[in-house]
């Protein structure tokens, strides 16, 4: 559920994702390092080179599990090095980290959204409820369907954040979808936590 402010809304969750930018550009020391040295959910640790698409943007992201259907825009990097976040006008879409790897593609790709807003939930509100197995669809510029199963789901301090996990090399086409999670911080005006999904594909068309 979301925090509520002492006026009764909905608070904001301003910071999402703001250590994420930091590892931007990471690259693991051996391309055959596994999961296992970097830590976090064991699902991760093997997961098979597989397939990969060619390189296209993402139009759509789509994750029936959680009721998400929603348009996908493209996020840069701030003044300050972090990386952009959707503007709060825009909370029902979901954001794609462009100087990344595209969605289908070999990689690790980044998208973000908001948990909520002033008006209540925004587009990865639910996205913490979703299960391993569940499938994710990313409709594509070049209209071809990347269909991705997730791995794992983990909700760290953003103090904490697991660069290496999501933004690392890996040597097949991953996603990693990013939002806000935990309790509110009041003096930070954040909430605490990240919310982290880890998938990889497993179909296109």
């Amino acid at each position: 559920m979301g925090e509520r402010n002492g006026g009764g809304g909905y608070v904001i969750a301003v910071g999402l994702a703001v250590l994420a930018a930091l590892a931007v550009g990471h690259r693991a020391k051996d391309p055959d390092e596994s999961y296992r040295d970097l830590g976090g959910p064991r699902a991760l640790w093997n997961i098979p080179d597989g397939a990969e698409l060619p390189v296209s943007p993402p139009e759509r992201l789509e994750i029936p599990a959680v009721g998400v259907d929603a348009p996908v825009m493209r996020l840069g990097k701030k003044d300050d090095g972090s990386v952009q976040v959707p503007p709060f006008d825009k909370s029902g879409h979901a954001g794609w980290y462009r100087r990344g790897p595209a969605p289908g593609s070999r990689g690790s790709a980044v998208v973000l959204g908001h948990y909520d807003d002033l008006d209540g939930a925004a587009v990865f509100y639910d996205l913490h409820k979703i299960k391993p197995g569940a499938r994710i669809r990313v409709l594509r510029h070049d209209r071809s369907e990347a269909v991705f199963r997730v791995d794992a789901v983990e909700r760290i301090r953003k103090s904490e954040f697991p660069r290496d996990r999501v933004y690392g090399d890996v040597r097949y086409a991953g996603l990693r979808l990013i939002t806000c999670g935990g309790a509110y911080d009041e003096d930070e005006h954040s909430y605490r936590d990240n919310v982290i999904v880890y998938a990889h594909l497993v179909g296109g068309r």
